[in-house]
């Protein structure tokens, strides 16, 4: 094997949910760097440009769509528009997702509603959309983004735990169905990622608690796991598939509880 085609996603079709920042963002410039074609999607139109502009001023090539994940028209649309973009989808990373804070007693209809609406729903949209086309094509890499909170219970975490755990039996199932496709399906299950979606979520005590029981000593940054979906999006990664990676400093390893 040509050792310059190692870790590389040249003439790889790709697009990325939740684009616009965290994760997705990670994601989306460690894939241009790798030399992928880019579709990035997000509800956040704006600084999906931003991003998308950075990344085409460096010689990427780089489309962007927006779209709500928890609307499955919606969905279809764009997914459908970034195959027409590329010319087809070969990996597909979904990041999107939102999260609360809440003890299971307190948790609201609503905060319940747009927990599932959007994190569990909308992968379930968005992975029936791209597997279908990559399942026509005979080859596909689908990386989803669940959580530690996924894996084991913890406090404050009803519904995001309930969401994130359904998102990996979607992977898990998908990965089923579309193995003799040449599709691959993996689930990331980040733990505490410095993003602002976790800025958000976590107090100033969680967060004390979390770093006391991170074997690692630290938060995680988007680029850890933008490395491991890397990792699991090449070609070389063909008889992975089915699998959970925690990206997590050893959270769950060491099998310690925040709370």
């Amino acid at each position: 094997m040509d050792k310059s085609s190692l870790y590389s996603l040249k003439q790889q079709r790709a697009v990325i949910t939740g684009a616009a920042s965290g994760i997705g963002a990670a994601t989306a410039r460690l894939f241009a760097r790798a030399g992928a074609d880019l579709v990035l999607l997000d509800l956040n139109a704006e600084k999906l440009k931003s991003i998308a502009e950075d990344l085409q001023a460096d010689g990427a090539v780089v489309h962007t769509l927006s779209v709500d994940v928890s609307r499955p028209e919606q969905v279809k649309k764009t997914i459908d528009e970034a195959s027409q973009l590329m010319g087809g989808i070969d990996i597909l990373v979904h990041s999107a997702g939102v999260g609360v804070e809440r003890g299971f007693l307190e948790t609201t209809d609503a905060d319940w509603q747009r927990i599932i609406d959007i994190d569990l729903s909308g992968t379930f949209y968005v992975m029936r959309e791209a597997g279908r086309i990559m399942a026509e094509a005979g080859y596909g890499r689908i990386v989803t983004l669940s959580s530690t909170a996924g894996v084991r219970g913890g406090t404050f975490r009803a519904a995001y735990g309930a969401a994130k755990a359904g998102v990996i039996m979607l992977s898990r199932t998908l990965a089923v169905e579309l193995a003799s496709k040449n599709v691959t399906v993996n689930c990331l299950a980040p733990g505490a990622i410095d993003t602002e979606l976790v800025q958000e979520m976590h107090s100033k005590l969680t967060r004390e608690l979390y770093q006391a029981a991170i074997p690692a000593n630290r938060y995680g940054l988007p680029e850890d796991v933008a490395h491991a979906a890397l990792f699991l999006a090449l070609p070389q990664s063909a008889y992975i598939t089915g699998h959970v990676l925690a990206v997590d400093g050893g959270f769950l390893g060491a099998g310690l509880q925040i709370r």
